[in-house]
């Protein structure tokens, strides 16, 4: 196909919406008005193929201006809301693609990446013209672009999770998109939407930016956190930038001074370097005055400077020489050449006194090393030089792990979580026993340490010994720690460690466990449920009707049908009556499947007219041994209450309903009534069989159960129970409560679902 004539399918004011911008590092964050397109002159071709030439001198001129102009025709004349031409747009990432030397592809990507999205281009055309291999690229941003990650929790989780396999496939979609998401961020001030501008800058500070950080490009990252802190806490950050304007020349000229001491002292010993000092960002100031809590006063190093030597021999003598001629400030010394980062950072930093008394943080480095700092995987792709590297290896490995973890199957808010876990932490080294290293967020613990190793190290984990001495399991490790793990066979996770663990594989790896755990409870639970149910019927449970029940339910498998009920998300009735449509029919049958032999029997109360029809109260749960009133509710006929149930105290204004009735002489004896309790228990394993236990000893029947209330620690369960009377009830309550693994039981006056607990009967 052509290079398309028509009009492009989306007009540029709306594009505009799509693709964001503000002006870069505006400490206020106000919409920028729209200029002219004039005022903007766009890159030429030879200005771009000439950028790439420059650190790649066999590129493909030919392709470059042919992507060129295929790009400016194909959006033809659609603009961005600041005015520009919308091939403004495009031609910036790619620059944004050649400060990172990216290659061919990458550019002609970066020039290509909107047309399918926003004109008539499609990949079939893209293929023709350019290849598989870019337009296999250009598909994978335009759909990262077309699930655009929204507010919403589910939905940007879901598209995170696509955002990461996109990655897994070729980190290059990455770096466009974030190249896109830079350019973006640049012109943000032009959205007039300002809650539009507040999601897009969250997004970036949540998303991208540690996803810059991750692999290794650094500058990308603070660029990205700086424009997004512009636009969430302007105020903030113009006091900041403030009072950085207030050292004025004064700042300049002192990192100037600075930068020349440093530079003399590494020369009198020999050592050629390149020295440069900035003041830190905006952004990264906040970050460290809002962490250390200390106010701007307080914050000394604010000026960071970076020494480029040319040999990793050289990076150790250029700190001994800091350190020898200034004051070293203890716990910021960090080796990263000797443990490089996950994502191939290596350096070596340090924190001095340095020249007038200056608190300064000084990055020692070679140019490789720089390269990789400045540019993270870009520096060393394994497509560009087709071999694989220890360092592009670890550059990697965090979107490996990530990967596998998206495989086995959490649920996308939970893989959200564990790929920000693992994003934004810094690192600590730990070794084996073997003397393997380790790399591990900071405040990782021993648990962590396992999981990190193997799966099954973690979930038999019992104990660990740090540096021989044995610790508690939540212990943070540090820097250098040799960690041994103590391990038992059968031994399993404590729901406790999902408190304290920061790995996301740790806490996937809990969280997995412990659900498989409840599910094997749930489904034994229901089971026995079933039999009981099935067997008052004079009915045998098999899997084989239990199968016909899971397809007519539309769940996968017999365990399912178990599961549920074993959970109280399905009656056992339900169940029953699904087996036997016939049982529906009978009108003397309780709903609860537990009909006692030889028939029904009603409940005895006194006070009421021979023949009325009456039921328990759904509100209070009354049982033989409360004090009970009668209330003659229109439809219902008579409704029995507690007396201290507050359903009465509504019926103050109509106490000639009232009705003074009392339980019969054998009412206990006749047939089960009905109570609610709210059980809680230790999240642990056996718990809930414990339960169930302890009310079949003492002559209980579990009518219905739910899980009202979960979290790390523990369970409660709200569990309607059949019971003779209240002494029943107390006698089984008091059992609950001294059993170990019961943290408190209560009865409950609270509603009743609509499970048909209460009992309907007809005065005789």
């Amino acid at each position: 196909m052509s290079v398309p004539t028509q009009p492009a399918k989306t007009p540029g004011a709306v594009k505009a919406q799509t693709h964001p911008g503000a002006p870069p590092l505006t400490p206020a964050s106000t919409p920028v008005p729209a200029r002219s397109a004039a005022k903007r002159r766009l890159m030429r071709q030879t200005e771009l193929v000439d950028r790439v030439k420059a650190y790649d001198p066999d590129a493909d001129e030919g392709l470059l201006n042919k992507a060129y102009v295929y790009a400016m025709t194909a959006h033809g004349k659609q603009f961005r809301a600041s005015g520009d031409p919308y091939f403004a747009h495009p031609l910036e990432v790619a620059a944004i693609l050649t400060d990172l030397k990216l290659d061919v592809p990458s550019i002609v990507t970066a020039l290509l990446h909107d047309t399918v999205e926003d004109t008539y281009v499609t990949i079939d055309d893209v293929t023709k013209n350019f290849g598989d291999e870019i337009a296999g690229l250009v598909d994978g941003v335009t759909k990262l672009s077309q699930l655009e990650l929204f507010s919403e929790r589910t939905k940007q989780a879901e598209n995170f999770r696509k955002l990461m396999l996109a990655m897994s496939n070729d980190i290059r979609v990455l770096l466009v998109k974030l190249a896109d998401r830079l350019h973006n961020m640049r012109t943000l001030g032009y959205i007039e939407k300002p809650e539009k501008r507040r999601r897009i800058a969250q997004e970036t500070l949540d998303i991208y930016a540690p996803l810059a950080g991750r692999i290794g490009m650094q500058n990308m990252r603070e660029e990205l956190e700086d424009l997004a802190f512009a636009e969430l806490d302007p105020d903030a950050r113009s006091s900041i930038v403030t009072r950085l304007e207030r050292f004025g020349e004064s700042l300049g000229s002192r990192i100037d001074r600075i930068t020349i001491e440093i530079k003399r002292k590494l020369a009198e010993h020999g050592i050629d370097a390149w020295v440069y000092g900035r003041a830190k960002r905006p952004y990264s100031i906040w970050r460290k005055l809002k962490e250390k809590q200390l106010n701007f006063e307080q914050l000394a190093d604010v000026l960071g400077f970076r020494v480029i030597v040319k040999t990793q021999d050289d990076c150790y003598r250029a700190l001994g020489v800091m350190h020898g001629t200034w004051r070293m400030i203890p716990e910021r010394f960090k080796d990263f050449i000797s443990n490089p980062k996950t994502n191939g950072y290596r350096s070596i930093h340090t924190t001095v006194i340095g020249p007038e008394q200056q608190r300064v943080e000084v990055q020692i480095r070679t140019q490789e090393m720089h390269d990789i700092a400045e540019r993270g995987v870009a520096a060393h792709w394994r497509y560009r030089e087709n071999v694989e590297g220890e360092s592009t290896d670890a550059a990697l490995a965090w979107l490996r792990d990530m990967v596998d973890l998206l495989e086995r199957g959490d649920s996308a808010e939970e893989f959200l979580e564990h790929s920000r876990l693992n994003m934004y932490q810094d690192q600590v080294f730990c070794f084996t026993p073997k003397g393997m290293l380790i790399s591990l967020p900071r405040g990782a613990t021993p648990i962590d340490f396992a999981y990190t190793v193997h799966t099954d190290l973690g979930n038999q984990t019992v104990g660990a010994k740090v540096n021989g001495v044995h610790v508690p399991l939540h212990t943070p490790l540090r820097n250098g720690d040799q960690v041994e793990i103590i391990k038992q066979k059968g031994s399993t996770p404590s729901p406790l460690w999902e408190q304290f663990v920061v790995t996301g594989r740790a806490r996937a790896e809990i969280r997995r466990f412990l659900k498989h755990a409840q599910r094997d409870e749930n489904v034994k639970f229901g089971r026995q449920i079933l039999a009981k149910t099935f067997a008052d019927e004079r009915n045998e449970l098999t899997d084989k009707a239990i199968d016909a029940v899971a397809k007519k339910l539309r769940l996968a498998k017999a365990e399912d049908v178990y599961a549920e009920v074993g959970r109280g998300a399905l009656r056992a009735n339900e169940v029953l009556e699904t087996v036997f449509p016939e049982l529906k029919k009978d009108p003397t049958r309780k709903k609860t499947g537990y009909a006692p032999a030889g028939g029904r029997k009603q409940i005895s109360i006194r006070g009421l007219t021979e023949g009325i029809s009456y039921k328990l109260g759904q509100c209070c749960h009354p049982l033989p041994g409360d004090r009970i009133v009668g209330l003659v509710t229109p439809g219902e006929g008579v409704v029995i209450h507690t007396i201290d149930c507050a359903e009465l105290e509504n019926a103050q204004s109509s106490m000639a309903d009232w009705l003074d009735v009392t339980w019969g002489t054998h009412a206990a004896e006749t047939d089960a009534s009905v109570a609610r309790i709210l059980v809680r228990v230790k999240n642990e394993p056996g718990s809930l069989a414990a339960v169930m236990t302890v009310i079949a000893a003492n002559g209980g029947n579990i009518f219905n159960l739910h899980t009202a209330n979960r979290n790390a620690l523990f369970f409660e369960f709200s569990i309607d129970i059949e019971v003779r009377d209240v002494a029943h009830l107390q006698n089984i309550i008091g059992a609950l409560r001294v059993n170990a693994v019961v943290e408190s039981v209560d009865r409950v006056r609270g509603p009743n679902d609509p499970s048909g607990a209460a009992t309907a009967a007809t005065s005789g």
